[in-house]
This record gives structure tokens, sequence and C-alpha cells, in this order.
């Protein structure tokens, strides 16, 4: 057991020897540095300031805010279709034409007896002038019996006379008298017949009217400005009236509506702007604003509904896109922030490193949203203090420091293989978040 024994004795002395020389080549920083070893140089920074756009995040889908289906309001043969999917179209543009030959016919009907009343009132005007009918007592039958009556009643005045004189019977001035009746009867009965010719005529009038629309409506006509989606009518078909003719969807502006969360009903109104990206379109930025917010909750979601109005004049943005991207809120100025490279996060809790006389002070601070290399600080400094910027691995509460002349940039390296990589993870998290 001698050659063993040594053999063991000799490597338990080697590692003695180890141990003690790694003890003597520890670095300046840890431990040793807080009683009293050399100073660590770093570089340093400040506490800034920056302004900071609060936004909320979205998911969503785009929508036509308008969409007609189109029906043919006279029945009749498809002559023919005029649009075919995804073509535009404006206000009054012809989508499919009817055959009118029925439609001629009964608006050649409906004039015709259009025309009769119209004589039987004395209305010689244009048919198609505004029909003012005139006053009864310009209507000639209505004339025609004013007259009689006026001179049955001129007979009785005269009758009155030469009986008074003696000169005329009793019986003729009954006859007189009678007369006299009769016509006034008979102006009564033209007045009335004139009444009823006038409403005769705004009853012609109308089905006129009505048979000129009817050949008018032989073309079917786009009621709005959009793009066709469905056109389901065939040329050579009848179709009756109703029939669904095309499906006309606008197009822009579009209509993004989004659910979002309860927590944000108190600073989400109309006219904040909206970002958002498609997946067809890769990274482009598409721009809107808020038009409509709804007052209620859904209770299963817990979101209540925004839309935003969105500009599509080039229309490349179609209908039933999934859009991601966020609503603006507000912009705060003024608001602390610190480099990146002065942040330490480990285990999820972030802190930087104050520099005040000489000495390392390790403070604990609650980050808000990450701009570029810089992030908000919600808690946890005041805004004078003076923060290391590298060599952050090597610093604790009470280690000695000094500036450091070189290179920033060199410095930041050093500093940045150590915990404060862990904060640019963290900073991806929350620099997305909603805010």
């Amino acid at each position: 057991m001698g050659p063993i024994f040594n053999s063991l004795g000799r490597t338990g002395l080697a590692l003695a020897c180890a141990v003690a020389a790694a003890g003597c080549a520890q670095p300046a920083g840890g431990q040793a540095r807080r009683g009293g070893g050399p100073a660590v140089a770093i570089h340093t920074t400040t506490v800034q300031r920056m302004a900071v756009q609060r936004q909320v995040d979205l998911a969503g889908t785009l929508m036509s805010p308008d969409q007609a289906r189109v029906s043919a309001e006279a029945a009749g043969v498809v002559q023919k279709v005029l649009v075919e999917i995804g073509r535009e179209v404006k206000v009054g543009d012809p989508l499919v034409r009817i055959g009118p030959q029925e439609h001629s016919l009964a608006l050649a009907r409906a004039e015709s007896a259009l025309r009769q009343t119209r004589a039987q009132l004395g209305m010689h005007g244009p048919i198609d002038a505004a029909d003012a009918p005139p006053p009864d007592e310009q209507i000639g039958s209505v004339r025609n019996a004013m007259a009689s009556r006026d001179d049955a009643i001129a007979s009785l005045d005269r009758a009155k006379t030469l009986a008074g004189r003696g000169i005329l019977s009793s019986v003729d001035l009954q006859a007189a008298e009678t007369r006299v009746k009769v016509t006034e009867a008979a102006y009564q009965s033209a007045v009335d017949t004139a009444r009823g010719q006038k409403a005769l005529l705004q009853d012609r009038r109308a089905a006129y009217d009505l048979a000129a629309k009817k050949l008018a409506d032989a073309v079917v006509r786009a009621p709005i400005g959009g793009v066709i989606s469905d056109r389901p009518v065939q040329t050579g078909e009848f179709i009756a009236e109703r029939t669904i003719v095309a499906t006309i969807v606008q197009v822009d502006p579009l209509k993004l509506r989004t659910g979002v969360q309860e927590r944000h009903a108190g600073i989400i109104e109309a006219g904040q702007p909206v970002e958002f990206r498609v997946e067809s379109f890769g990274d482009a930025v598409f721009h809107g604003k808020v038009a409509y917010v709804s007052p209620s909750l859904d209770p299963t979601m817990r979101t209540f509904t925004v839309e935003a109005i969105v500009d599509n004049s080039d229309r490349r943005l179609k209908p039933g896109f999934f859009a991601k991207g966020v609503i603006l809120t507000r912009k705060d100025e003024d608001v602390l922030a610190v480099p990146d490279a002065a942040v330490s996060t480990l285990a999820g809790v972030s802190s930087v490193y104050v520099v005040k006389d000489g000495k390392i002070t390790q403070q604990t601070i609650t980050l808000g949203v990450r701009q570029g290399d810089k992030w908000e600080v919600i808690d946890g400094l005041k805004g004078p203090e003076t923060l290391a910027a590298s060599r952050l691995n090597e610093l604790a509460t009470g280690v000695s420091v000094e500036n450091d002349t070189s290179s920033p940039d060199a410095g930041g390296r050093r500093g940045g293989g150590g915990r404060s990589g862990k904060g640019g993870g963290r900073g991806g998290k929350r620099g997305g978040g909603t805010q």
C-alpha cells in the first residue's frame, strides 16, 4: 500500500495547490472586490427621457361596409348580362338587360288611358308634363251646366217681374222655378263628374308612371359602387320579380372589425389611428382610423367590438383579409428610459447598477415598453442617477468602480455577455405587448 498511498498523497497535494492558485487568480469583481480590491473599469450612462406611443393590440377581419344583393324589379327574359365577377361598377352602371316588349306594350296601354282622361278634362299639354288639372269652372261640361243654370236663374227673375205685373200666369212662374232647380242639379252633377275625372286622372297617371318605371327597370342598374362578387343569372333565362341578379360589395373604404379586451374600454375612442398588416403583403403597413366603438361587452369573450375605416383607393385590400396590428391610443412625453446595455435581467427580475461616489448600488426596476435600444422605466428610478453600462456580470452592491476610457462599444460588448443578455429576451416579450 506504500506506493499507492504515496501516489494519493501527491495527488491531494497537487489539488490543494491548484485550489490555492485559483484563489489567488480570482477576478477583481464579486466578493473579493467588496473587501477593498482594485476597482472595476466600466462605462456609464445616465437615465434618459423619451416619448412613448401607447398602443393596444388588435386582430380582426376586413369587411365591406356596404353590400347589396341586387334584384330585378321587372319580370322577363334576360336579354344580356353586362357584368362578370370581379368587375368594378359605379352607381347607375347597367348590370342586366331584360327583354322590354311586354313592358313597352303595358306603357302604351297606360298612356292611352291617361290621354283619354286628360281630354275629358280639357288638358292638351305634353303627357310627360306635370298634370295639374284645371279648376272646375274651366272644364267644358261644368261650364255648360253653369251657363244653363245662369240662364234659368235669369229667366226666373223675368218671370217674377212679369207675374208681379199680372202678365205671366202662375203656371209659367212655377215652370221657371222648376227649370232653375233642374239646372242647379245638372251643374252639381257636372262638378261631381269633373272631380271624379280628376281622381281618375291621378289613378291613370300613377298607372302610366308605374308602367314607365317597369320599362326602365328592364335594365337593372347598380345601386351602389363596388365590385361584383356574384352574378347568378344567365342570358336567355326567364326571371321573376325580386330575383337576385348580382351581388355588389363596396371595397373603398373597407371596415376593420376587431374585439378589444375589456380592460381597455376606457382608452379606446373614435378617431384614434390604426396600423395593421395582412399576410398577403408581408411587412407593408396599412392605416385606418377608429370609427365606431361598441357600448356593450361580449359576456363570453369579455371583449367589445371596435370598427375602423380603412382607405382602399388602390384596391390592394380585399374583404375577408385577416389583419393584425395596433390601435394608437395616446403618446406620453418625457418618460424615464434607460439603455438596454444598462439593464440586467435574472429570473424575471430587472435591475440596474447605480454608480455613486465610485460605488455600485444594485437597484431593482420595473420595465415598461421597449423602443429601439431603450427601455421605459415605470418604477425604481427618479431620473438623475448615473448607471453602469458595461461589465454588469461583474458588479454587485458595494463594488468599487472607475470610469473606463476605452471605446464604449467595446465595454458594451464585454457587459452584454452576462445577465444583461437575458434582458434582451425580456424586451422582445414586453416590447410587443399591449399598453
